[in-house]
Order: C-alpha cells, then sequence, then structure tokens
C-alpha cells in the first residue's frame, strides 16, 4: 500500500491487531478532551505536513511503544471528522509475540487487548469508532 496523496486532514488511528485481539487505550478522564474515559484506538491529530500513514504510525509508537511498519497498513479508509475534515481509519494484523512490545505511552489511563466483538458492544466504546470497526470487519469478510 502506497502512502496517500498529502491533504489536509485532522488525523489518523490505527485498529491493530494482535492475533485476534485488538490493541486499545483507556482515554485520560479529564474534560478538555473528546470521549474522555472511553477506549480508544491508537492515533490521533496529524502534524504539518505529515501523510496520513506517517500520522498513525508515530502516534502508535507513541501511545502503544510498539513500532508498525507501513508494510503492515493492510486496509486504509477515509471519513469525515465531526469537524468536517478528513480523518483516515488503517488496520494492522501483527501476530500475537508483538504484544509483548506493547506497553503504554504517555496519554491515557491503560491499555487492554479486547475482541472486536467487546469494543463493538462496549459501554466505553466510542461509537462512531465501534461502527467503523463494524464496516472494517464486515469489509474483511468476518
Amino acid at each position: 500500500m502506497g502512502e496517500k496523496e498529502q491533504s489536509a486532514f485532522r488525523g489518523a488511528k490505527l485498529f491493530l491487531f494482535i492475533g485476534d485481539q485488538l490493541a486499545v487505550m483507556l482515554r485520560d478522564d479529564t474534560p478538555d478532551i473528546p470521549w474522555p474515559d472511553h477506549w480508544d484506538f491508537p492515533g490521533g491529530e496529524a502534524e504539518p505536513g505529515e501523510t496520513p500513514e506517517a500520522c498513525v504510525l508515530r502516534e502508535t509508537a507513541e501511545e502503544l511503544t510498539i513500532e508498525v511498519r507501513l508494510t503492515s497498513l493492510e486496509w486504509a479508509q477515509e471519513f469525515t471528522s465531526s469537524t468536517g475534515a478528513p480523518e483516515w481509519f488503517f488496520a494492522a494484523h501483527l501476530p500475537v509475540e508483538r504484544g509483548k512490545e506493547i506497553a503504554l505511552g504517555d496519554e491515557g489511563q491503560g491499555w487492554a487487548l479486547m475482541s472486536p466483538e467487546d469494543y463493538i458492544a462496549h459501554p466505553k466504546a466510542i461509537p462512531h469508532f465501534a461502527e467503523r470497526l463494524k464496516m472494517y470487519l464486515q469489509q474483511r469478510g468476518g
């Protein structure tokens, strides 16, 4: 998968599968951020000049301390964010052994491995992210 053409976008998120589980982060519980104390996926806002792929790989390394290669990104989809700006979602599937490389970076209350079904049904899942995950799973055929 080649890098996306550079254009104005808000940020990027990653459905990071470790085996058949998703790596998720519990957001900080502060009122000044969107969706406080909810389960989130690694990713975040873009830095100037950054491609969506570079953004999601950098943010994942910062937030979960795991290096994901560009070649591991198996799926990409552009969505419209709540602000009207484009935002990207990616998916990567890594072997179970890579889970030992994960540790919480400098954001969030904690991290976990969670089945996609558990995320979708979780009361603290970010609702529109759960819908995007469902869409990805349907497109993937499972």
